[in-house]
């Protein structure tokens, strides 16, 4: 079964008393990979913020098609402590399950970290200090944890933007994988070639929605 498809009608965001969005209206088709791209400061991060909940608008975001369905977001960064002393299942931990992480990891939850872990080639660094970890080996986690549960809709924002060639292109493949298990996809992208090789469909944000035409 496919995942949701997302409807945005008229979606409006204003911060501090500007305006970063202004009346963006698209579709997201069910089980696909949808792009969205566009200039920096365009409005792009905050449109996945809005369809989050975490930050304000107006209009309408809607999912339809599966009732309660499990989200997952894949951020570009997350602002953690490098200093603290707590390794890759413990950061695991700390995004996946309600359980605190100081008791250590759910059981219930612990063959699902391991499988995310291996899909994104980093099984061998489970227990190494999530402090130490390159920039690429960081973002690989932050995909990883959108996996836990297997999500209905997966929301990436740039999670290739710190990756090598090879970490970008693991993404890129395990994006195709799971749109075609029937997970829908929103992808921010700033990698054009890429978009072009996974996208479905595009859309360009720059405070206004517009429809991109796939070309090879």
């Amino acid at each position: 079964m496919p995942g949701p498809s997302v409807r945005f009608r008229g979606v409006s965001v204003a911060l501090g008393g500007q305006r970063i969005l202004e009346g963006v209206t698209f579709d997201v088709a069910a089980g696909g990979v949808h792009c969205i791209v566009g200039p920096n400061g365009g409005g792009k991060t905050t449109l996945v913020r809005a369809l989050l909940g975490q930050a304000p608008f107006t209009g309408q975001i809607t999912l339809e098609g599966v009732k309660d369905p499990v989200i997952g977001y894949a951020p570009q960064s997350l602002d953690i402590d490098r200093s603290l002393p707590f390794t890759v299942l413990d950061a695991l931990a700390v995004m996946n399950q309600r359980r605190p992480a100081f008791f250590g990891r759910a059981r219930k939850d612990r063959a699902a970290q391991d499988s995310a872990l291996k899909r994104v080639g980093l099984a061998d660094k489970a227990r190494s200090l999530f402090g130490v970890l390159s920039g690429g080996e960081r973002q690989r986690i932050l995909f990883a944890q959108a996996l836990i549960p297997t999500p209905d809709l997966l929301i990436m924002d740039e999670p290739t933007a710190n990756l090598d060639d090879e970490g970008s292109a693991l993404i890129e493949t395990m994006v195709k994988e799971i749109s075609a298990a029937g997970t829908t996809v929103i992808w921010v992208n700033h990698d054009l070639d890429q978009v072009r090789r996974a996208a479905g469909a595009i859309t360009s944000i720059s405070r206004t929605a517009a429809a991109l035409e796939l070309r090879p």
